[in-house]
């Protein structure tokens, strides 16, 4: 895969090209009294929602709002109309509209505005009638203004532009794919729900280019057995958003999903997802209809996740089949294809029409060129039927317009010749996966925070080790000011040995030394946070005053998966041991023998379970590595590892 950075101002003939001036827009209404701007989908989804959640509420069906603060109560009541039971038959049909909302046109978008009567919701104004609105940042390049350009909407353009560049990094082969990460600009009619709908957002596109005969995946195998939730189209259309589970093989087996790349690609998106913490039980993969597909999709699947906000769209998986590299190759005039080398020649027949320059140009002068394509277009079944009519003496051919023209055999001549390919050329298809990372990040946080039954003041980030920000907690039990004198010193002589050469003394109180040794960045590799860091496990050290227990509540709603607990057994040494060892210290280069450590041992803690394993230090710290490299679960840790029971021995 080739990582690419393309422009993200970007010059108008490239969209106008691409067809997003005319086609990359949305349907947007206005108050008719305030001129407030409203997306007309959203207005007809959030109404008939609210309509249905209300309705529920009647019937006593809704679940009990949660306490709210009275500043925000009031301000919600002035707002929120009380509850009206719906019939029956609206229910289904309100149902039915949402299930294929996204298949609307702007004039039907209007007509159930009319029909349901919908207003906007926070001043009860009608709206007007739905007008496009391109979504597309327009500015303009060069001291003149004369060069109009855009922000780029997408990615993908910059994958297309620089493709001839690209397939020769490939050594002109398919298939092979590019990839980039950066940001894109949407002129939102009405950006809200944080990082859900915004106007400038981070994208991460792959481009993978596939030959349009050949869209076989060689890992496909590797994904078959993946199990999906997909909502395909034919669903949507009937009124229901019930998802069907199936196998991505089975889905391209059976042709709910078109090619088995696209389907290695949704396998691989749905892996991802779970993989970095999302909750598949809220995970969906529901494909695009009709009237909603991009104007270069051929098929397009989109993976969705639900949120307090419903269910969003975050990742878009897209079949844009060879539209953009033909359009982009007929602009410019230079070749965007593919030029493969046949293992064996393909030899073929057809018949071909050719004319007799001279005599022709003089019986039809002006209009030679006219018959001349009407023949020219001509399929293989025509062009026999004109050489049999030819063969009697004479046939007739008809213009667009009406006119005949007669022609014999000496102004056209019709005759089966044979060709020899070596060389197939064509423009490859692209399968595109589109990331919206702000929005992944958004319901990754939501699906992973959660309270803690006995104190629901305590929150819990359940982010997986892979995605955390910190990967590992080092709390050190005492943070004595008494301790710093001796730290200084003995971690002096443990950089000495160190830069030496030599191994560190056994009797170094580990415990102790690690907060020092994180502030100053030592790499000692016999302490926890330098040992984590040359295995590229990322960890900090929390040595403040507050009580352990306050220590890995704030961690727990940081999202650290693991926490290591220094205390005296870690070291085996006790406080007054620890102050004749400061003496020592300053002559520990010299000394041959020095104490031997009895027990060095520390715990792991577990964020979600809070449970706690006891063991030796380089038994946790390896056993930790593995935990977040994901080598082993907890459950592994576990097995490995005795269960702490809350005393340690201490000399």
């Amino acid at each position: 895969m080739l990582e690419v950075d393309t422009t993200v101002m970007t010059p108008a003939p490239v969209f106008e090209t691409s067809g997003h001036v005319a086609r990359f827009a949305d349907w947007m209404v206005k108050d008719l009294k305030t001129g407030e701007v409203l997306r007309a989908d959203h207005l007809v989804g959030n109404v008939l929602e609210a309509r249905l959640a209300g309705d529920k509420e009647a019937r006593g069906l809704a679940a009990q709002p949660a306490k709210e603060d009275d500043k925000k109560k009031k301000k919600k009541d002035k707002a929120k109309a009380a509850p009206v039971k719906l019939s029956d038959e609206q229910v289904v049909e309100y149902e039915t509209i949402l299930a294929q909302l996204d298949n609307y046109s702007g004039p039907e978008l209007g007509a159930l505005c009319k029909k349901h009567n919908i207003t906007n919701p926070d001043t009860g104004n009608e709206v007007s009638e739905p007008q496009q609105f391109n979504l597309m940042f327009a500015s303009s390049i060069g001291p003149t203004g004369q060069h109009p350009g855009f922000l780029r909407p997408e990615t993908a353009q910059g994958h297309f532009l620089n493709f001839s560049r690209l397939l020769e990094f490939n050594n002109g082969r398919v298939p092979f794919a590019s990839a980039q990460i950066g940001r894109s600009f949407r002129n939102e009619i009405s950006p809200r729900a944080g990082l859900l709908r915004v106007r400038e957002f981070t994208m991460a596109e792959i481009e993978h280019f596939v030959d349009p005969e050949d869209k076989r995946h060689e890992r496909f195998a590797d994904v078959r057995a993946v199990a999906l939730d997909l909502l395909d189209r034919d669903t949507q259309a009937a009124g229901s958003t019930r998802v069907t589970r199936m196998t991505i093989g089975d889905a391209v087996d059976k042709g709910v999903v078109a090619n088995e790349t696209l389907g290695y690609f949704l396998a691989r998106i749905h892996q991802f997802l779970l993989k970095i913490g999302i909750d598949p039980a809220r995970l969906r993969f529901r494909q695009h209809m009709a009237n909603e597909m991009a104007h270069y999709a051929t098929d397009c699947w989109d993976a969705e996740i639900q949120n307090s906000y419903g269910w969003t769209e975050c990742v878009g998986c897209a079949d844009r089949a060879a539209y953009d590299l033909s359009v982009h190759s007929a602009k410019t005039g230079h070749p965007l294809v593919v030029r493969q080398a046949l293992k064996e020649p393909i030899v073929t027949e057809k018949l071909v029409a050719e004319f007799n320059k001279r005599t022709f140009g003089q019986t039809f002068g002006k209009d030679s060129a006219v018959i001349q394509t009407l023949v020219g277009g001509l399929d293989e079944a025509l062009l026999a039927k004109l050489q049999g009519e030819l063969a009697q003496g004479s046939t007739t051919v008809t213009s667009s317009d009406g006119r005949e023209f007669k022609l014999t055999p000496d102004l056209l001549t019709i005759e089966k010749k044979t060709f020899k390919q070596s060389i197939r050329e064509f423009t490859p298809n692209v399968i595109e996966p589109s990331f919206g990372l702000g929005r992944i990040l958004y319901v990754l946080l939501e699906h992973s925070f959660w309270s803690r039954e006995q104190d629901v003041e305590r929150g819990v980030l359940s982010l997986p080790a892979v995605v955390a920000p910190t990967k590992v907690l080092i709390v050190p039990l005492s943070a004595k000011t008494e301790f710093d004198p001796l730290v200084r010193e003995v971690c002096k002589c443990i950089l000495a040995r160190y830069l030496a050469g030599s191994p560190a003394p056994s009797f170094v109180p580990h415990g102790a030394c690690s907060s020092y040794l994180s502030q100053c960045s030592l790499r000692a590799p016999s302490f926890p946070a330098t040992k984590l860091r040359k295995a590229g496990v990322f960890s900090r050290v929390d040595d403040s005053n507050t009580s352990i227990g306050k220590r890995y509540a704030r961690n727990d709603e940081l999202g650290t998966p693991y926490g290591l607990t220094l205390d005296f057994a870690c070291t085996s040494l006790s406080y007054s041991r620890l102050r004749h060892l400061l003496a020592a210290a300053s002559s520990c280069l010299r000394r041959s023998h020095v104490p031997a450590v009895q027990n060095r041992t520390m715990t792991l803690r577990e964020r979600d379970t809070t449970g706690q394993l006891i063991g030796s230090i380089d038994e946790v710290i390896d056993t930790v590595i593995e935990l977040v490299n994901g080598s082993i679960d907890w459950a592994g840790a576990c097995r490995r590892l005795p269960a702490y029971d809350g005393v340690q021995a201490v000399e």
